[in-house]
């Protein structure tokens, strides 16, 4: 990546635990967990793309959506570096609260396990949260 990516990323929070993708860095050999959301497309705002990407990802609609933060990711992932803007927001959605906290969700366009996790787990630092610094903001 040779460039500056902005995206929008969501963190449904219920009973002390947020939805987050699992993901892992086969070159670090790390298992993390990230916010869902993606890129934010020409002429979209942070909102607007970070609900098409619930939608996408999910299948769902967000009832609320509130800015949390925007921060700054520079990161390695797979041997190459990335930069991104990342709009957080804390969001809401009716259908992801019926989601048992048990239960194993995919990202539809390319099936990585979503799953609800311990916030108090991710403090443990046993698996990091990305973008960096979300864990203070729960």
């Amino acid at each position: 990546m040779s460039r500056i990516r902005n995206i929008a990323v969501g963190l449904p929070v219920r009973e002390g635990h947020v939805l987050a993708l699992r993901g892992s860095d086969p070159a670090r050999g790390i298992e993390f967990y990230r916010a869902i959301g993606g890129g934010i497309e020409f002429g979209e705002t942070a909102e607007e793309a970070l609900r098409r990407e619930f939608r996408e990802e999910l299948g769902c609609d967000l009832d609320s959506v509130e800015l949390l933060t925007v921060t700054q990711n520079i990161f390695t992932y797979d041997a190459r570096p990335g930069h991104e803007i990342a709009h957080v927001f804390l969001v809401s959605s009716a259908y992801l609260d019926a989601v048992p906290l048990g239960a194993t969700l995919a990202i539809l366009d390319e099936g990585s396990p979503v799953e609800w996790v311990p916030i108090d787990a991710l403090r443990g630092g046993e698996r990091p949260l990305f973008p960096e610094g979300l864990v203070e903001l729960l």
